[in-house]
This record gives C-alpha cells, sequence and structure tokens, in this order.
C-alpha cells in the first residue's frame, strides 16, 4: 500500500483491520495533529499494519475481551508528527528514544505500541488501587515488550516487540522501575496472583510462564 495522498487512500487506511476488535482508523487520531495541522500519516503503511496487526491482536485484544472496551489515548504517530512533538515538549519521546514506541513503521525498529487506558481498572485506581496490581497480571497474561504507567487515569504505554524486553516502569508512586528487561519479578507467582485474584477471567490466548 502506497502512502496515502488523498482523503479517499486515507479512508482505505483506516478501514484495514487490526485484529478482532481493532481498525488503523482509531489510532491516527492525534490532538497534536489537529493543532498544529501536521498530518498523522503513515510512512509505510504496510509495516505500520503488519506491526500494528502483531501489537493488536497479542496485547489490545486479549486486554479487551477480559476486562470491557478499552481506550486508546494515544495510538501510532508518524515520525514527522512525532519529532514536531518532541521538539516542543508535547509529552513524545525522541524519534530514537529505545523506548518509543508509537512510530510503527520505522524500517529497522520493529516494535508497536500505544497508550491505553481500562476503564474497569481506572474506576478502581481512582479509589485507591495499586497499580501494581494491573502491572502483574499483565505480566503473568501478556506477551508485552515494555510497560510504562501514568497517574491519570491509570494510563500506561503497552509495547510490542518480536523480541520482548519484558520491563514495566511508572511515574506512579513508588516511581521508578518494577522490572527490568530479563529481570525477576520482586514477588512470587503466589503473591502475585492475589493482587489480582478479584479480577476478571482472563479471556485470550494464555501464554506458557
Amino acid at each position: 500500500m502506497r502512502r496515502p495522498r488523498s482523503m479517499w487512500s486515507l479512508e482505505t487506511l483506516g478501514r484495514e483491520r487490526l485484529s478482532r476488535h481493532f481498525w488503523m482508523r482509531e489510532f491516527l487520531y492525534s490532538e497534536i495533529g489537529n493543532i498544529h495541522a501536521v498530518p498523522n500519516i503513515p510512512d509505510h503503511p504496510d509495516l505500520a499494519l503488519e506491526r500494528g496487526r502483531a501489537f493488536a491482536t497479542a496485547l489490545l485484544d486479549p486486554l479487551e475481551e477480559t476486562f470491557g472496551r478499552i481506550f486508546v489515548r494515544s495510538g501510532y504517530r508518524s515520525a514527522t508528527l512525532n519529532a514536531f512533538g518532541n521538539a516542543r515538549k508535547l509529552n513524545c519521546a525522541r524519534n530514537d528514544y529505545p523506548l518509543e514506541c508509537h512510530i510503527w513503521d520505522l524500517p529497522d525498529v520493529p516494535v508497536a505500541g500505544a497508550s491505553v487506558v481500562i476503564p474497569w481498572f481506572a474506576e478502581r485506581y481512582a479509589q485507591g488501587r495499586d497499580w501494581r496490581d494491573l502491572a502483574w497480571w499483565m505480566h503473568d497474561h501478556l506477551d508485552y515488550s515494555e510497560i510504562w504507567f501514568f497517574p491519570k487515569l491509570c494510563a500506561f504505554n503497552i509495547a510490542w516487540r518480536p523480541d520482548p524486553q519484558r520491563r514495566i516502569d511508572s511515574y506512579i508512586a513508588p516511581k521508578g522501575t518494577l522490572l527490568r528487561a530479563g529481570g525477576c519479578p520482586q514477588e512470587d507467582k503466589t503473591t502475585r496472583a492475589a493482587r489480582y485474584a478479584d479480577f476478571p477471567t482472563f479471556r485470550g490466548l494464555l501464554l506458557p510462564v
């Protein structure tokens, strides 16, 4: 697929299905792009679709099937849009930052990710629920690469890579790195499972430990 150059070709890209529950269109919305008139259009649509499908199928579908509808707060960003946002300090990491996950179509960087909110958990988080309960649930059920938590609504970046790093960080107290890439969890499986004993029954592909 060529880079869209008309409304009709962009509409066609948006209608591409990524997984059972997600289409490309919902990942293309950008407040930065809308306010500053910077188009958020992939330079390499086929690459963005390929990685987006792997991401949505492996990580987002199980979240939605388990917790109900999830909210995509920030999805795909073109390299141009992301660099624009970074230069103006609009909460965009550098394009070459190793943990940047929103640019799905850099030829030499196989990654796809998004910032998402789980309304089911956000309601409980607002009442004082520990973000680590959700972090350990995802660690025990999903083949993620990186997860990074944010205070507002307990939103988190979640990333897919073909070779997952398995790293968890947070800006919510206790801030810092909960799990380093390739490291062992601080809590054993029984302790972790007790944290999320009241979570909905997992639906999706349960990966081997």
